[in-house]
């Protein structure tokens, strides 16, 4: 059991930058693959970043490749995610999400635990 918790959402204006971290509790972090989802008004939950167990391997989404940075700190337990340069329509709930490693994908269906999200909001 892995319980998830993001902070780190805010406004910023269009080309400012935010980090988000998600904490998570329990010994095991290090065994599962993590993702970072977002989620607008009235859209689906999509794929921003994923991240392996060890940080080898990471993948991002098309939109956000460039710009974003994902990372992170197994000895604080800590998954982060860099936005820089950030858009207006980078505007979202953002959640952070953990599957067993070997499963990291751009799925939300594959991910067993989720946080509660942050929201980010970029004015233009």
């Amino acid at each position: 059991q892995v319980q998830l918790v993001e902070s780190g959402g805010g406004l910023v204006q269009a080309g400012g930058s935010l980090r988000l971290s998600c904490a998570a509790s329990g010994r095991t972090f290090s065994t599962y693959d993590m993702g970072w989802f977002r989620q607008a008004p009235r859209k689906d939950r999509e794929f921003v970043a994923s991240i392996t167990w060890s940080g080898e391997t990471v993948d991002y989404a098309d939109s956000v490749k460039g710009r974003f940075t994902i990372s992170r700190d197994n000895a604080k337990n800590t998954v982060y995610l860099q936005m820089n340069s950030l858009k207006p329509e980078d505007t979202a709930v953002y959640y952070c999400a953990g599957v067993r490693k070997g499963w990291a994908s751009n799925s939300p269906m594959l991910y067993d635990y989720w946080g509660q999200g942050t929201q980010v909001t970029v004015s233009s």
